[in-house]
């Protein structure tokens, strides 16, 4: 299928939820970013990891969205779930600039996105 591309039409984000996150690499990716002490880049390198940080961070949320939504109302791992999203939908709908801050800006988000995700899957402790 060389040279050949095809368009998915999936609106309700099917294909998506049926992927698994790339975690490895982006988790290095934020490891390097928050290790940053001056970094010398051009502003359009600064853009690409930034884009790339974006488009994982939304993957993430919508990992987070749907573990949030299978919880029973009364699990308050569910509210503080809504608190990070409505956090991460504000900070991703902020322009990209190619600064070294914007980047290390959507690596702190994708961070707290994974720690997020980490609380929902984790097993909740049985009650005494």
């Amino acid at each position: 299928m060389r040279g050949r591309h095809a368009v998915l039409y999936d609106p309700r984000g099917l294909i998506e939820a049926e992927l698994p996150l790339d975690r490895a690499p982006h988790e290095a990716l934020v490891t390097a970013v928050l290790a940053w002490k001056s970094p010398d880049l051009a502003p359009r390198d600064y853009e690409q990891i930034a884009l790339q940080l974006t488009g994982h961070a939304r993957a993430v949320a919508a990992d987070v969205r749907c573990h949030a939504a299978a919880l029973p109302k009364d699990d308050g791992r569910g509210a503080l779930a809504e608190v990070v999203l409505r956090e991460a939908d504000g900070r991703l709908s902020a322009p990209l600039e190619g600064t070294a801050r914007c980047v290390q800006n959507r690596v702190r988000l994708v961070r707290a996105l994974y720690t997020r995700l980490d609380r929902l899957t984790e097993p909740v402790p049985a009650a005494p």
